[in-house]
């Protein structure tokens, strides 16, 4: 019962999150704040965990590989392929709820206990639009950017792998990755980010919002916005993966 209430509370936070905002040059700043916050400072680990990520796969993929009669050029495949379908969109997703999602927990959770959310509201501010919509607008327009360089980062560093260890050549590494590429499988990892994005940022701003009592509560708050960003994460990658591939 409790989760039901939760979820009616949510999709009623989002009827107040999506209305035109009162002074568009302050949300206008809020936006930008919230790109570099949510979006640029999230490069550098997307791009370190996708490159020494994309290299492992390669390596795994090329020491399982053994056979005379499978064709080296395979390893390249199978590292695209992993990279675009899941790891990108799916898992980064993941750790993005995880540094992202405590961040906007917290945020907003302090606050909410220090009054500051009250403030706006007696000041006849919509705090959820004010706070929550920048949020939102900055992780679905630029998440889409840091997966492309996430998935891009991965290849490449399946590609230094084999170069390193010689357990493939980059030349079939190479032919691997151009065989059967479909740009769908690119639109289709866009199309789950975004989702992953929509979620990444409303989900930890409903906790962040109406948590109650002092700075003890806001980090238990954070806790289970990463938990369930996550859950919810696992669970639509799921069914968007059996809408959109089969």
């Amino acid at each position: 019962m409790k989760y039901i209430k939760n979820i009616g509370k949510y999709f009623m936070m989002l009827g107040q999150v999506f209305r035109m905002p009162q002074k568009r040059s302050i949300f206008w700043e809020h936006l930008f704040k919230e790109i570099e916050e949510l979006g640029l400072k999230s490069i550098g680990i997307v791009a370190f965990i996708s490159f020494f990520v994309g290299g492992v796969i390669a390596i795994q993929t090329g020491l399982n590989v053994d056979s005379p009669w499978i064709p080296k050029y395979l390893i390249g495949f199978a590292t695209k392929r992993s990279i675009i379908l899941e790891f990108s969109p799916t898992f980064m997703s993941v750790i993005l709820a995880g540094k992202v999602g405590s961040y906007i927990t917290s945020s907003i959770g302090t606050m909410r206990v220090t009054e500051q959310i009250d403030a706006l509201e007696v000041m006849g501010v919509n705090a959820l639009n004010h706070l929550v919509l920048p949020k939102v607008i900055a992780a679905v327009l630029f998440y889409p950017f840091i997966i492309l360089l996430a998935m891009f980062l991965g290849i490449f560093g399946g590609w230094v792998a084999g170069y390193l260890t010689g357990l493939f050549s980059v030349d079939d590494y190479v032919t691997g990755i151009q065989l059967d590429f479909k740009p769908y499988f690119i639109r289709y990892a866009l199309t789950k980010t975004v989702v992953f994005a929509f979620m990444i940022a409303t989900i930890p701003s409903f906790y962040g919002f109406y948590v109650k009592g002092g700075s003890l509560e806001v980090g238990k708050a954070s806790t289970k916005a990463v938990v369930w960003t996550s859950v919810v994460i696992i669970v639509l990658n799921y069914f968007l993966t059996q809408m959109l591939l089969t």
